[in-house]
């Protein structure tokens, strides 16, 4: 009879590990989703914000230095390199840029010197 009753009791806590083990994977089931709710309006309003973002070509940390041709920051009197933008182009002006459009009041070789300079900027 004690064998009965130690199986019915392992049988009991089987089931009392399953309910418990069902719960567990439900809570975290809702906890997962809430947070890829909460995340999904996150980056959505990243995007928006970058696109409204300015960026100075070049920056503050170069005042002073032209852009080469690859993007890089050179001195004024490298050749075939162009001078500061004299503005800040915004994120969506440089997404147009970098899909084959030239950048606001610049001539297309200057507009992709300064694409390849805000290039570096993103990898570096």
């Amino acid at each position: 009879m004690s064998d009965g009753r130690h199986e019915d009791a392992e049988n009991q806590a089987d089931i009392n590990g399953g309910i418990v083990t069902r719960r567990r994977a439900l809570m975290m089931g809702a906890v997962t989703a809430s947070a890829v709710v909460s995340i999904k309006p996150a980056l959505a309003q990243t995007a928006g914000s970058v696109l409204n973002c300015e960026i100075p070509v070049p920056g503050n940390h170069a005042a002073g230095g032209y852009i080469a041709p690859d993007g890089k920051i050179v001195s004024p009197d490298t050749p075939g390199a162009f001078p500061p933008a004299g503005r800040n182009f915004t994120g969506e002006e440089v997404k147009r840029a970098i899909n084959g459009r030239s950048l606001p009041g610049t001539s297309y070789d200057q507009s992709k010197a300064y694409v390849n300079y805000i290039r570096r900027l993103q990898s570096g």
